[in-house]
């Protein structure tokens, strides 16, 4: 598997006291030896199958390699980066859809995927991958299918204060949260969170929400591992992460227990799923939808419910592989908002935030 590849300058360097012909033909014969040797690259490159990849690499390079191996298929990945997480590459997407790079998009959500759908970035395909996921999981016309989801939680700090839903609503409910952290709205799931409350709140109280945090002075900082940070090492007491960032601070015996945040008079928990989706214009079409259809198996969905990140599987997988800590979270995620219907609010809440913090 190779990175996303970096430039390479050739410098020749020839002894000045060679014979000035011999240096010349020397030097030409080197130099058509690098030019071959760099089409000789670019030819592997063409061959490979161009993955954006907005997920943790630490979780995906094993998956990825696993398909290579198993396939043979070369596969070039890029990866987003933690502070601009998904948007990133959904954006250079736009960007390139007259001049597609990429051949498959995997996101670590799913409404940025949507939004790629409703502006003709993608493709559509019903493999056998796609017809394991449930319903509410994919598009109805094949655009792209979800698989391995997170939950939206609260990290809390047990030095700090009880693993209690009524306390941490009461502090959010105070007047200072200089204690509590949140990600940067504008990226990742904290996008995906704040279109739900957009959803149920409206517009105005959404936006009176937000303005309200920020002048009872919450702390908005990276991404969601940075608000595990924060938590997790006692500079805040309790935040709102993922639950794959939560167990990277369990696992690394911090103090911490987790909440699932719910939202709404029905209390829905906010499940948000990995997506995977073809990019139209794609000359690897077979290629590409053979990992499609390899990221929707039981057997990735397995693999990513037991690696460290303990993410939930979405289609049917044999129970007694699941681990005890993700089937405590699927008990959570049954009753989850659904994220389907939301481009338009995530649409608008990010332009609302891009006004609000980038002009």
């Amino acid at each position: 598997m190779k990175s996303h590849p970096h430039p390479r300058s050739f410098v020749l360097i020839h002894g000045v006291h060679s014979a000035l012909l011999r240096g010349h033909l020397l030097s030409r014969v080197l130099l058509l030896g690098v030019t071959f040797a760099l089409l000789g690259c670019a030819d592997r490159d063409r061959d490979a199958l161009v993955v954006y990849c907005a997920h943790d690499s630490l979780y995906a390079d094993a998956i990825l390699e696993q398909f290579e191996r198993e396939t043979g298929i070369p596969v070039d990945i890029r990866y987003d980066t933690e502070a601009t997480k998904s948007l990133g590459l959904t954006e250079q997407l736009v960007r390139e859809k007259d001049n597609p790079r990429a051949d498959v998009f995997w996101n670590n959500q799913l409404l940025g995927t949507a939004d790629l759908k409703a502006r003709g970035v993608l493709q559509p395909y019903k493999g056998p991958g796609y017809e394991r996921i449930p319903e509410g999981f994919k598009d109805p016309e094949g655009y792209y299918a979800g698989f391995g989801a997170r939950l939206r939680v609260y990290i809390v700090n047990t030095d700090a204060m009880p693993p209690d839903t009524e306390r941490v609503d009461a502090i959010l409910a105070g007047d200072d949260l200089s204690r509590v952290a949140l990600a940067n709205p504008l990226y990742g799931t904290t996008l995906t969170h704040y279109a739900v409350l957009r959803d149920l709140l409206g517009p105005e109280a959404f936006e009176a929400m937000h303005d309200g945090m920020q002048q009872r002075r919450v702390v908005q900082r990276g991404g969601n591992a940075t608000v595990k940070d924060l938590v997790a090492n006692g500079v805040c007491d309790v935040g709102w992460t993922d639950t794959d960032d939560f167990f990277v601070a369990l696992d690394a015996d911090k103090p911490v227990a987790m909440l699932p945040i719910r939202v709404g008079e029905q209390q829905k928990t906010i499940l948000i799923p990995n997506t995977v989706a073809i990019v139209k214009g794609t000359d690897r079409l077979p290629e590409a939808q053979r990992l499609v259809d390899y990221l929707l198996s039981a057997e990735t969905e397995l693999a990513l419910a037991n690696a460290k990140s303990r993410q939930i599987p979405v289609g049917p997988v044999d129970e007694s592989n699941v681990p005890d800590d993700v089937k405590q979270l699927r008990e959570w995620s049954t009753d989850a908002y659904p994220l389907n219907d939301l481009v338009d609010q995530r649409r608008a809440t990010l332009d609302w935030l891009k006004a609000e913090y980038l002009q």
